[in-house]
């Protein structure tokens, strides 16, 4: 020990001079130094000691005082001014997100409203187990009514109604197409059902990726060419808002990956993009069951290119010209690389819209306009829309513990069951609310077919008021000129079709079964479609035969969509394309059956005849080629006596 000093405590060294000496001298030998030297040294101990707690005690002061304004720091303008645009733009985004409720309590997701009548997208599996009506939240604390409008089961989106305003906020619609990997967006919603005061929960995060593929639990819930987000979607945000930087609506949330043990989101979300939604929401409108489109065509990877493994010989394009190992370059004006990009790009489509198909046979390119057939037979979508609802949750991501299962020791607990908070008192009602009961109307097929007659009125109004003709049962009587040169007479009655040519005469009688009998030979049916034109204009809708509006398509030659009816009579079916803003019709296609061209008349020129808008001349089409064209110098409807059946002649 000797030259050593033993170690003290820190009791030790707040003793007295004396007591710290004696310590010291006690229990080591004997300095060389003198005792006073040991005296110093004791009193250098003191003092380092004083010294130490000193500085402790101003870096503590020092720390519990506020900075200066000088010595904080100061954050870039930019990014200021960028925060306070994110806040802004997302306070006045959070107006239009609404809370799907059902009406006892037992659901919940979110929805966004997209016209200040109060129409708003959803998910079809958050509307469906609600049945025809739902409760509604928004972000001004009120509970309004809603009711169901339209259905896309294949596609999982839904239309709903609100009730209570004729102002409501309402969502500006983007363009889902010019979003890119990395832009900034945010999903609003009420994830859990966290939002017992209606605001909703906002997350922010970027474009991961576009044009993504989910596969669909059956033929149900196939998520098309949608925009995948690590923006956080969890269960409750189903059926909520996507929005760009701008605060513009670019997708409709529905799809997440989970953790394994528990419904929270690791970061991959799906959200429909908006422009598919833009395809079907005049069939959604309808208040139609909607169905997706096919090809009638399989293709498959062949040594890079897309090609052709099988094809439907009833399908529009085999009709067109496909065959089987032709090779598709493109889709509705977008290239095709991979099996998965035509998948893609036909899911977004709806049923009955005609697009355009270029594809590759020995080195020559063909581009041709198909038909798109339907995914589901009419009864099979009925039935799966019947069924039990498919969880919104992929396959592989499902829990795979029972939901009572606790969980193992060391997890996280499990997300609270989703149970429907009712904000403002609301109470549970099992009974459709009135305003409810009087805008739902059921009917097979139909989501809700009140929609339906809706727009079935309006597009009768607006064409019926341009031409007058109701009831007018007389024969209607035109002339012109042929596009090949010559004059025509023709007369439509209730009993027949008479057309006077310069070299000969054609008359037609209809029959019980329009097509039967489709004059003139190589037209498709002219007689009998001019035959329905007649009928649709006299009887009008209500009589025609089983009408329905079937929503909004392309028409050739014609930019944007316009409106189209369906109407069935005596063994045939017709669709009818109005102009949306005139209400002029616009087209007529005649099928006499499933696997047939349809008799295709375009309707241009329009002028006033007779004091009615009519058109002035007439293009005929079959197949893949033009058959004539009539212009229409006059018009007149024959009068006849009093119960007295128009007729066309002997």
């Amino acid at each position: 020990m000797s030259g050593k000093i033993p170690r003290t405590s820190n009791k030790m060294q707040y003793e007295s001079k004396s007591d710290a000496t004696a310590g010291l001298s006690s229990s080591a030998e004997p300095l060389t130094n003198s005792g006073t030297a040991g005296q110093a040294s004791s009193g250098t101990l003191i003092l380092i000691e004083v010294l130490r707690l000193s500085i402790l005690i101003i870096l503590y002061i020092s720390a519990s005082l506020p900075l200066r304004a000088a010595d904080s720091p100061v954050p870039d303008k930019s990014v200021l001014e960028a925060e306070a645009q994110r806040i802004a733009v997302m306070d006045k985004a959070k107006n239009a997100v609404v809370a799907v409720f059902d009406s006892e309590g037992k659901g919940g997701g979110s929805g966004v409203v997209i016209s200040p009548d109060g129409f708003a997208l959803t998910n079809f599996h958050v509307v469906r187990p609600c049945g025809a009506g739902m409760k509604c939240g928004m972000a001004d604390g009120k509970i309004y009514d809603a009711v169901v409008v339209g259905l896309d089961p294949t596609g999982d989106v839904a239309l709903i109604k609100l009730f209570g305003r004729d102002d409501f906020p309402a969502a500006e619609l983007g363009d889902s197409d010019r979003a890119q990997r990395g832009d900034w967006v945010f999903a609003m919603g009420n994830p859990f059902l966290l939002a017992t005061n209606l605001q909703p929960t906002a997350t922010y995060g970027i474009i991961s990726g576009t044009h993504r593929y989910q596969p669909p639990a059956g033929t149900l819930l196939e998520y098309t060419d949608c925009l995948q987000t690590d923006a956080s979607i969890n269960p409750g945000n189903s059926g909520g808002p996507l929005f760009d930087a701008q605060g513009r609506l670019i997708g409709i949330n529905g799809r997440c990956s989970f953790e394994k043990r528990g419904r929270v989101s690791v970061g991959v979300g799906y959200a429909i993009s908006i422009n598919q939604i833009k395809n079907f929401l005049g069939d959604l409108r309808s208040g139609r069951i909607v169905d997706h489109a096919t090809l009638g065509a399989r293709v498959a990877d062949s040594e890079g290119r897309v090609t052709v493994a099988e094809i439907l010989e009833p399908s529009d394009a085999f009709r067109r010209g496909l065959r089987f190992d032709d090779e598709l370059t493109a889709f509705a004006g977008r290239n095709i690389g991979t099996p998965n990009a035509f998948k893609n790009i036909l899911g977004i489509f709806p049923k009955a819209w005609r697009v355009p198909l270029s594809f590759r046979r020995e080195g020559k390119q063909y581009n041709i306009l198909v038909r798109l057939a339907g995914l589901h037979g009419r009864e099979e979508l009925l039935k799966n829309t019947s069924g039990p609802v498919p969880e919104e949750l992929p396959p592989d991501s499902k829990p795979k513990r029972g939901r009572e299962e606790k969980p193992a020791p060391g997890e996280p607990p499990q997300p609270p069951k989703m149970k429907l908070p009712m904000p403002g008192g609301m109470k549970s009602k099992s009974e459709l609310p009135d305003i409810v009961k009087r805008h739902f109307e059921e009917k097979r097929g139909f989501a809700n077919y009140y929609f339906n007659r809706l727009e079935q009125k309006r597009l009768w109004n607006a064409w019926n008021g341009r031409l007058n003709l109701e009831k007018q049962n007389g024969p209607w009587l035109l002339s012109g000129e042929l596009a090949g040169g010559g004059a025509y007479n023709l007369a439509l009655a209730d009993d027949g079709i008479s057309l006077k040519l310069p070299a000969a005469e054609q008359k037609w009688n209809p029959g019980d079964e329009l097509g039967a009998s489709l004059l003139p030979p190589g037209s498709g049916g002219l007689f009998p479609a001019l035959h329905l034109w007649r009928r649709l204009a006299v009887e009008g809708f209500a009589r025609f035969g089983e009408v329905y509006y079937l929503g909004t398509a392309p028409l050739p030659g014609r930019e944007g969509l316009v409106d189209v009816l369906v109407g069935s009579h005596k063994g045939v079916d017709c669709r009818f394309y109005f102009d949306p803003a005139a209400g002029r019709l616009l087209a007529l296609e005649m099928f006499p059956d499933n696997e047939s061209d349809p008799c295709e008349i375009y309707f241009s020129q329009f002028r006033e005849i007779g004091g009615r808008d009519l058109p002035g001349k007439l293009e005929i089409r079959f197949g893949d080629e033009p058959f004539g064209a009539l212009t229409v110098n006059d018009f007149r409807i024959e009068q006849k006596a009093v119960g007295e059946k128009g007729g066309a002649g002997p």
